[in-house]
Formats: structure tokens, C-alpha cells, sequence
């Protein structure tokens, strides 16, 4: 039972050349590729699979600010505002809407966490509203507890994550953009310490100018042209419920499980950084960065198993650019859910809301959620190699501040005053083995 997906229909010719190509098809790439056709830039957006098949079909879809870490506030802010442009200039529903979010604890440190967090926020202009027991039982009311307070983010949302990327690759090609799927990026060529075309499954595409937004593939390829990017993969469980609860919050998180309503009535539930750890050779080679986020998160990470070096989207191994690649033989990252956790999720939040007893379980998947040392992304030009873009490590954040994103590419690949300040997102942070502020959030 796979996580839903819209399906598009993309362009059959591939181009001989571009002044921009995006590799992968996720929510960040799709809206890379967007504003650089909005831009009047002939745009090709290649993807191994389908549009959106891996970790932007199969996350919860919260667009917020609230408890973000500071150096992605921004981009989170300005996100949301691109989430409700981007339906009204495109024609296109990707389901947005700021529905708000809730959280509810009975967990004094926890709250405490998110009082200061509201105190940060002020300082920038974020607006959330602390809630006493009272308000928070109240609009707890569905799950028919006292808390002892909580937190509700007004101007914060959800999009569809089964329709929000094809949406918007729909929408770049109705602009004059091309759009690949089933169509892997091989390598790059390059001429004089330059980007000079992409090398596909399908042919080459000259240009000078490609964004790597692979998600959790986007190491390896780096692997493959000399550059270090280290990244490693989490695997998260996720299950959605058929419709028919009455009386639920759009958006709640609690402690226990995180339950976020559906385009189709239906409700989609999961553990907040619940996952498994499938060691593979790219994790072995950079786990010593990767310590300091191991230490503050262990609780929440399981041992797992060889899923992930079965998928080889982890891999140390180089391919030639004439064969077929790991990407060729796994077009979409689809391991298997947790078992136990999917369990565990759905009891729990029978638990919690009394009324999704009513429901059926409609689905369960898992995905691999790509993350950087610090657990902050990874946006910039690659050191030593010029017209490479990376956009990769977005730790499960990626959804929410795709548009933001994605705006902050196009600007760099311009050279047009960036959207967000970009310097908490450079590469060059991990040079060596430095590691930086783990994110709180």
C-alpha cells in the first residue's frame, strides 16, 4: 500500500540543451524549476522515477514555523507566503491552506521548550499562541484528556504531499519548461573547472548551469564527480486512515503521535522522529559528523536493517556514465514500513482520538528522510566545481519549505538578490569534519 500520488504527463523529446537542468523531481526541485521558468530561463527537469514518488509524497505535509530552528525561520515565513501565491498565479491546487497547527503536552520541559521558542519568534515577527491547560483542553477537546497547555501557530498550514510537486511541474510545463520522468541523471560533463552538460539515461543535455536536488540519493551522485556531501538517510514509517472522524483538528502533535488530515477526508498518522537507522557504507563514512546528531536524538532511532543497502541510494561505488546506475534499477526509494511502528502509531492514536475508530487503515509506507550533520539543508554552489548547485539535506523539513527553497536556487543560479539570507546553508560548512549548531528543532 504505497503513499498516494498524482500522476502527470511529461515531455517525450529531451532537449539538447537548457539553460538550467534540475535533477530530481521532488517538491524542491519541481519549484527550483518553476521560478527559473518563471524567470524566462528554458528550464529541464529530469526525475529517475515519477514526480514526487519518494520522501515529498510521503511526509506529513505540515507547511509551519513554529519550532522551527532559526536559521530555517525565515525561509519558513517567507514559504508560506510562496505556498498561497504559487495557487493563485499557476491555476494549480497543491491543497494548501493555513488551517493552523496544534500542540498539546502534559510535559512541563516540553512546554517550557516551546515558551521560549514563542519568545524567539516575537523577535522576528512569527505569531504563536501559548496555551494554558484550560485553552489547550479545550481545543484538545476531541481527545477527551486535560493537557496542561499547548501551542496553536494560526498562520501555519498543510499542503497535499500526493499533489503538491506534480501541481507544480504542471505548471512550469504549461510555461514552456520540459519535464522527464523515468529519465535518470547519470553524471555531468565538464569543461574547465565548469558545468558543461548532464548526462541521462536518454542523452545529454548541454548547459551550464544544474541543480542537484536528489534528496536522499543526492550523496552518492556527489560521490561520483569527486565532491563531498555528507548526508545520511532515516527510515520513517507512515500510515493514512480512511475518512469519517468527526470533530478532529486539522494539524495535532503530541508526544505520543502526530495525526494531520487529508485532501481526501482521510487522516495520515505518525510518530514525530520515529525511525529506523539501515546502516550503509555512506553512513559508516560519515558517522563521525553525524555523532553529535546521534547523541541528542538516539531515543528516537532504532537499529535497522540491509533496506537501505539493497536500495544503493547510499552507495560508495562509482558507475560510468554508459550504463545503467543504482538509479536505473531502484527508480523510486519504496522500502518496507516499520511493522512495529505502524502498529505502535495506529494504537496510539486510537488512543488519543476516540473518534478514528470509525476509520480503516488505507495505507502504510515508508520513506527515507535525507539529513546533514547539523539538520539544517544544504543550498549553495558546490566548492570547485562552478554552475553545480546542491539542494539536498533538507532532514525532513523539505516539504514545508520547498517554495522558499526552491525561490533561494533560482535567485543563486540568477544571480538575483536572494529571497532568505543563504549563508546558514552553504556547503562549505562540513568541509573537513566540522559539524556546527545541531538544530534544536
Amino acid at each position: 500500500m504505497p503513499a498516494p500520488l498524482s500522476h502527470i504527463e511529461t515531455s517525450h523529446e529531451l532537449p539538447r540543451s537548457a539553460d538550467v537542468v534540475v535533477i530530481g523531481g521532488g517538491i524542491v526541485g519541481a519549484f527550483a524549476a518553476y521560478y527559473l521558468t518563471l524567470r524566462g530561463l528554458s528550464v529541464a527537469l529530469v526525475e529517475k522515477g515519477r514526480i514526487g514518488a519518494e520522501q515529498s509524497s510521503r511526509n506529513w505535509g505540515w507547511c509551519r514555523q513554529q519550532n522551527r530552528d532559526a536559521r530555517e525561520l525565515p525561509m519558513a515565513t517567507r514559504s508560506l507566503d510562496l505556498w498561497e501565491r504559487f495557487g493563485a498565479e499557476s491555476g494549480e491546487s497543491t491543497g494548501f491552506s493555513r488551517c493552523g497547527l496544534l500542540y498539546l503536552s502534559n510535559d512541563e520541559a516540553e512546554l517550557a521548550g516551546w515558551a521560549r521558542w514563542r519568545d524567539f519568534a516575537r523577535t522576528v515577527g512569527v505569531t504563536t499562541h501559548m496555551l494554558d491547560g484550560a485553552a489547550a483542553t479545550q481545543r484538545g477537546a476531541a481527545t477527551g484528556r486535560a493537557w496542561k497547555g499547548g501551542v496553536f501557530s494560526p498562520s501555519d498550514g498543510t499542503a497535499d504531499p500526493s499533489r503538491a510537486a506534480p501541481a507544480v511541474a504542471r505548471a512550469l510545463l504549461g510555461r514552456g519548461s520540459t519535464v522527464h520522468q523515468m529519465c535518470a541523471a547519470r553524471g555531468l560533463e565538464t569543461e574547465g573547472g565548469r558545468v558543461s552538460a548532464v548526462v541521462t539515461e536518454r542523452g545529454t543535455i548541454r548547459t551550464r548551469i544544474a541543480i542537484l536536488a536528489g534528496g536522499a540519493w543526492s550523496s552518492s551522485f556527489c560521490h561520483q564527480i569527486g565532491i563531498r556531501l555528507p548526508l545520511a538517510s532515516i527510515r520513517s514509517s507512515i500510515l493514512s486512515v480512511s475518512g469519517g472522524a468527526k470533530g478532529l483538528p486539522d494539524a495535532l502533535h503530541t508526544s505520543a503521535v502526530s495525526v494531520t488530515k487529508r485532501g481526501d477526508g482521510g487522516y495520515t498518522l505518525a510518530i514525530s522522529g520515529r525511525g529506523r537507522v539501515d546502516p550503509t557504507p555512506q553512513q559508516l563514512r560519515f558517522a563521525p559528523q553525524f555523532l553529535p546528531m546521534f547523541l541528542r536524538r538516539w531515543r528516537s532511532l532504532l537499529p535497522g536493517g540491509l533496506e537501505g543497502v539493497r536500495s544503493g541510494h547510499e552507495t560508495l561505488r562509482r558507475w560510468p556514465l554508459g550504463v545503467p546506475t543504482p538509479m536505473e534499477r531502484v527508480r523510486v526509494l519504496d522500502p518496507t514500513p516499520d511493522r512495529n511502528a505502524i502498529e505502535l502509531t495506529h494504537r496510539r492514536a486510537l488512543e488519543l482520538l476516540p473518534a478514528l475508530k470509525d476509520t480503516r487503515i488505507t495505507a502504510a509506507w515508508g520513506g527515507y528522510i535525507d539529513s546533514t550533520p547539523d539538520g539544517v539543508p544544504v543550498i549553495g554552489e558546490a566548492s570547485g566545481l562552478s554552475g553545480l548547485i546542491l539542494a539536498a539535506g533538507f532532514s525532513g523539513h523539505g516539504f514545508g519549505i520547498g517554495p522558499g527553497a526552491g525561490h533561494l536556487i533560482a535567485d543563486i543560479a540568477t544571480g538575483a538578490v536572494p529571497i532568505v539570507d543563504p549563508g546558514p546553508y552553504g556547503p562549505d560548512r562540513f568541509a573537513g569534519l566540522a559539524v556546527g549548531k545541531v538544530s534544536d528543532f
